[in-house]
């Protein structure tokens, strides 16, 4: 199996090799025998071409192919070629419905394409729209019912742009001052561009087509043919002086640390080259490679004297882009506050207000005074007295009544009466002593009536 096929059937669903079978077979009768077939062949083609594009496969296989950017010719279906398979049968007609569908764009159509700026559509242009949609639905049954021949081209992949500006969209959110918005083309490409596309780097025409969907299509950039801009709601329509100066001056910082650590990488080098030399005894390449060494340590002090200039700039320029952003905010907000004011009319006319506030609440609490004085009847304080005592004799009636019924609670929630009543013993004591008195007095009257 060739290796682009090979990495599609481990990563494309739609190209298991329980399907690879009907792929690469000529599919084309099921246009009209089985449509539902016929398109999820014509879709799997289509998306497994993009899926190559994008993580840069088809550009090893055919060179004037990028991440964006497809090439049609011979030379894909012999890279798409298997050796159990062949070259797939039907590939032209999947190419065709992409082209038809707007999905694959030819290259020419997209860089001539106008900007969306349509007048408003007339009744007799909608008709002409209709007529030219049916005869190209008629041409291209026309065209399908014969032989189909593989469209040879360079075409735009439509859904590859759209992966690729979302990507930008999250990349350019954390681009936060307007130094920080502004490149070259060249720095665009190398410090923004490289990191929007999975696991490939984007080529020169990649960069040109994204570009001008990012400025045309979606109106996301700003773009002169030289310096990118990425779009402010608070930014003039066309890139500035300032503009130009900021992107020259960042891309200048880039080349010359790009050269600082060439230039480290290059004293690594000739230390580790000057060591082994020594170990082999070679003084002459020891004393080459040192001296080597030196020139390149004085041109990296240079490389480190420019940039720390180059920085300096770049930091007053930022500082100056901040504060004319500020000025403008601060004069916004002037007028803003002007026009409110002259709205409200000036502090003497505030107090005037005012004072007419207050007069008409005191006049409203006199009135209030009034009727509430007219309204007001006659009470007779002797009646008020005998309520109060009233009030006052029923509050004590039911104290007393709460407390004996807390009475009357404990008492329910005490023990019975013991079964045995001891006395107590102080009381008993005297008795106890009479009862003992008494019988010594019968005992001495008994003895003395013996002895009669």
């Amino acid at each position: 199996m060739h290796d682009l096929l090979l990495y599609l059937s481990e990563h494309d669903p739609n190209f298991r090799k329980a399907r690879l079978p009907a792929l690469y077979a000529d599919f084309r009768p099921q246009r009209t025998l089985n449509p539902d077939g016929y398109n999820a062949n014509v879709t799997a083609w289509q998306d497994g071409l993009s899926f190559l594009a994008y993580h840069g496969l088809l550009s090893n296989a055919e060179p004037r192919s990028s991440a964006l950017v497809l090439s049609v010719d011979q030379t894909l279906l012999r890279a798409l070629e298997s050796k159990q398979y062949g070259q797939p049968l039907a590939l032209d007609s999947a190419i065709h419905d992409a082209i038809s569908r707007r999905v694959f764009i030819p290259m020419d159509d997209f860089i001539q394409k106008s900007p969306k700026t349509h007048p408003p559509p007339t009744f007799a242009s909608l008709t002409w729209k209709a007529i030219e949609w049916a005869f190209g639905r008629l041409g291209t049954q026309m065209e399908n019912s014969g032989q189909d021949a593989l469209p040879t081209g360079r075409y735009i992949l439509t859904g590859n742009v759209d992966a690729v500006c979302q990507a930008f969209q999250t990349q350019a959110a954390r681009q936060a001052t307007r130094f920080d918005r502004v490149f070259t083309k060249l720095h665009f490409r190398t410090s923004l561009a490289n990191q929007l596309a999975a696991e490939t780097l984007l080529s020169e025409e990649d960069v040109e087509v994204l570009l001008l969907s990012l400025s045309r299509d979606r109106c996301l950039i700003d773009y002169d043919g030289t310096i990118v801009r990425i779009r402010d709601p608070a930014d003039k329509p066309t890139i500035t002086q300032e503009d130009v100066a900021a992107a020259s001056i960042k891309e200048l910082i880039a080349n010359v640390k790009h050269q600082i650590e060439i230039l480290n990488n290059r004293l690594a080098q000739l230390h580790n080259e000057a060591k082994a030399a020594l170990q082999n005894d070679n003084r002459a390449a020891a004393r080459g490679a040192l001296k080597s060494k030196k020139l390149a340590e004085t041109s990296l002090c240079q490389r480190y004297s420019i940039l720390n200039q180059l920085e300096d700039v770049a930091a007053k320029l930022e500082q100056a882009s901040e504060q004319v952003q500020l000025v403008n905010i601060m004069h916004s907000s002037a007028n803003a506050l002007k026009s409110l004011n002259s709205r409200i009319g000036g502090s003497a006319q505030v107090e005037q207000l005012m004072e007419q506030i207050r007069v008409q609440m005191d006049e409203t609490d006199e009135v209030a005074a009034i009727l509430s004085d007219a309204n007001a009847e006659h009470v007779d304080e002797s009646e008020l007295d005998d309520e109060l005592a009233a009030l006052k004799e029923g509050v004590r009636e039911h104290e007393a009544s709460t407390e004996a019924q807390e009475a009357l609670l404990k008492l329910n929630e005490l023990t019975g009466p013991p079964c045995k009543i001891y006395p107590d013993p102080e009381r008993i004591a005297p008795t106890i002593e009479k009862q003992v008195a008494h019988l010594s007095l019968e005992d001495s009257r008994g003895e003395h009536l013996k002895g009669y």
